[in-house]
């Protein structure tokens, strides 16, 4: 490698998908580049930053990327769409694991990896050379490797996703199947209810079915009870918090721990 060269080094959270335990992460949905490097390392294996209901734009999603570069921890990113241009823009400034919200075909989901390839597999636009990914140019063969180095996963959030899931799974390019329980629940009836008899028999049966293809699949699930029942099920990787509402209980915690509780006036 010559002065200045950097060395691609992507494609972790692909491999990571196919290790023996499971990939455990939480929520970066603060949009905070601070936040991300807390949770960073706290040693967890994967954190998703968030930008369909958090308020992240392209630059707070780059810093965040970089806030968590140091740390032995897979960033993903969920973009708020599935527009191959956002998707273009990500994987330039280095996002290399793709968490896409509210898949519902396998047409859409060959979209989406056609999107994450350069011609001629995919419709990529080529501006490496101006990119944060190849690190402007000082990763040598970047073009030629970057599509390996990209981890596609498409998440299933409604009925007609489900009744597809087979089909989305089987898509060539599709690393992961993520099921987003909130929406599911709104979508088969139970809004609220993520936890219901019914939503978590139909998650269960979709993780058999993704599974029997030899895809990883992952779930949400911030109920330790059920986030270990869907371990069990054999999820590959999985959320289990976020950011936001880990500071949002830990407040509330802390203000009923001491409320009524008078502070001392002249210590800290």
């Amino acid at each position: 490698m010559s002065a200045g060269q950097a060395r691609m080094t992507g494609g972790a959270f692909r491999r990571r998908l196919r290790a023996p335990a499971p990939a455990i992460g939480m929520w970066i949905a603060s949009g905070s580049p601070y936040c991300a490097e807390i949770c960073a390392g706290g040693g967890l294996d994967w954190l998703l930053i968030d930008g369909e209901h958090a308020p992240n734009d392209l630059r707070s999603t780059l810093a965040q990327l970089q806030a968590v570069a140091p740390y032995p921890v897979a960033p993903v990113v969920r973009p708020p769409t599935d527009d191959p241009v956002l998707i273009k823009q990500l994987l330039d400034i280095g996002a290399e694991s793709l968490l896409l919200p509210m898949v519902e075909s396998a047409d859409q989901a060959a979209a989406i990896v056609a999107a994450t390839r350069y011609p001629p597999a995919g419709i990529r636009g080529v501006g490496a050379a101006f990119a944060r990914a190849s690190r402007w140019g000082r990763v040598e063969g970047y073009l030629q490797a970057a599509d390996e180095q990209v981890c596609v996963m498409v998440q299933i959030e409604s009925r007609r996703g489900l009744a597809a899931c087979g089909e989305i799974a089987a898509v060539d390019g599709v690393d992961g199947v993520f099921f987003g329980p909130a929406d599911l629940a709104a979508s088969l009836g139970h809004l609220g209810r993520p936890d219901h008899p019914d939503v978590v028999a139909e998650i269960s049966h979709a993780i058999a079915t993704v599974n029997a293809l030899g895809k990883a699949v992952g779930v949400n699930a911030f109920a330790e009870p059920l986030a270990r029942r869907y371990l069990d099920l054999g999820v590959r990787f999985i959320l289990v918090g976020a950011d936001v509402t880990l500071l949002a209980r830990g407040s509330e915690e802390l203000a009923a721990r001491f409320r009524g509780v008078a502070a001392p006036s002249d210590q800290c």
